[in-house]
């Protein structure tokens, strides 16, 4: 569940991300901190790995891709890679070991805080479904992989959408909000 701001019904995270935007528009710079803690370098190492584990367990290649524009939206997202023709997208993971028992542990459910980016990139790329799935080769053999599927409706794809839309009207407000200081500081 999302942490509201005290006496606010919006999220911090939520705030955060369309503070980010904001900022991003006006400097037209990234704003990422730069901090890679050692399981995040882990994680982008073993990738390649976790790509491959995907392919030999579900007998397909996966075809890697950049970043992905929504064609009428200031909104994008870079899958891991998509099979066949954007029929599905696939979000490889490979983390800690405690983390990756924890999803094995789970039954068969994407983990709360990647749902929301299998969502937007399914949104995005137009994919049928999103495959998440983690990679740990220090396991057991049997336990080296977790995969779920997920394919979106087309009700949680227009809900999805239309949230989309009016957070980017947010941003778009605070936007003006901000420039309108510049004017009235001139």
């Amino acid at each position: 569940m999302l942490k509201t701001l005290k006496g606010k019904g919006e999220a911090a995270s939520r705030r955060d991300l369309r503070l980010t935007i904001v900022c991003e528009r006006l400097t037209s710079r990234p704003t990422e901190s730069g901090y890679v803690s050692a399981d995040m370098k882990r994680g982008r190492e073993m990738e390649a790995a976790a790509v491959r584990a995907y392919e030999a367990r579900m007998g397909v290649f996966v075809k890697r891709v950049g970043f992905l524009r929504h064609p009428t939206l200031l909104a994008g997202c870079s899958p891991d890679g998509y099979v066949g023709d954007y029929k599905g997208i696939v979000e490889c993971k490979a983390p800690r070991s405690a983390t990756h028992l924890g999803y094995l542990r789970s039954n068969r459910r994407i983990p709360d805080e990647y749902f929301g980016q299998c969502l937007h990139n399914c949104w995005i790329s137009g994919a049928e479904f999103c495959d998440f799935f983690s990679f740990d080769p220090r396991f057991p053999l049997e336990l080296q992989t977790f995969h779920v599927r997920y394919a979106p409706s087309e009700f949680e794809r227009m809900t999805y959408q239309r949230t989309v839309e009016t957070f980017l009207e947010e941003v778009e407000k605070e936007l003006q909000d901000v420039q309108a200081l510049v004017t009235a500081a001139a």
